[in-house]
């Protein structure tokens, strides 16, 4: 392993997980992500560029704006920092090759979404549109003969969350079958996997929910983007193995 590149794919996650925050606060909001720059919500007073390095900055500012003394949640170097240890982990296990291209795009999308989700309770079109597309045209660049399995895994898990979220409608949303969908067309076959994940700690967490509030959750509004976005992660790091495994076992 190239520790060095690993290193370095760590730090370029800290850097897209800062405009990744940017993504989270304004993109439901309707607002632009490039205008204005970053500021203080409360003062306005703009961040300078040395108030803005990825986690470091918080830090020495304890969490809070330099100008006005507020409270700066500490989401925003949870955030940079999960996506740099994300990005870090899939340059380790899948290596430091042409097919980052499409792995790390991924994955700042599932965090992305999944705490759009947490916030809002809506995993957006303008994220999900961007990346199916994406994902398709740089797989077919990478490898052709590839995109196949790849349209029809995303069509599995498109039609496995719809099936779902007719059958409870409640449970989940359009997004989320969206969402699984676009998993497929850069998981393939990992996003059987992906959604067992997601599906077992969306059960798990339920249940736990249920034995805190002493009964059912329903009408919570437990968001399952981030349990989509846990399996997709998974089905990133080792979908193939888990799939070999099941087959071995299978044998």
């Amino acid at each position: 392993m190239d520790a060095a590149g690993v290193a370095a794919v760590g730090v370029l996650g800290a850097l897209v997980g800062s405009f990744l925050n940017v993504v989270i606060h304004r993109l439901p909001l309707g607002e632009s992500l490039v205008s204005p720059g970053s500021h203080c919500p409360i003062c306005g007073a703009p961040v300078r560029p040395w108030q803005n390095v990825p986690i470091v900055s918080w830090l020495a500012l304890r969490g809070r704006c330099a100008a006005c003394g507020t409270a700066i949640s500490a989401r925003y170097p949870l955030v940079e920092a999960l996506t740099a240890a994300v990005f870090a982990a899939v340059a380790a296990v899948r290596g430091l090759d042409a097919d980052l291209a499409l792995e790390l795009p991924f994955a700042a999308v599932l965090i992305a979404v999944a705490a759009i989700d947490l916030d809002h309770r809506i995993v957006p079109n303008r994220i999900l549109a961007p990346a199916a597309v994406y994902g398709v045209a740089v797989a077919a660049a990478l490898d052709p003969g590839a995109v196949p399995e790849l349209a029809i895994a995303g069509a599995g898990a498109f039609a496995v969350l719809l099936a779902a979220a007719l059958i409870s409608p409640g449970g989940m949303g359009m997004g989320d079958v969206k969402l699984a969908g676009t998993m497929g067309l850069y998981l393939g076959l990992s996003v059987i996997p992906a959604l067992f994940v997601a599906f077992l700690a969306g059960a798990v967490t339920g249940i736990a929910l249920a034995v805190r509030e002493g009964g059912g959750v329903r009408g919570k509004g437990v968001p399952f983007a981030p349990f989509l976005a846990l399996g997709g992660i998974v089905g990133l790091l080792a979908g193939p193995e888990l799939i070999d495994l099941y087959v071995d076992r299978l044998g």
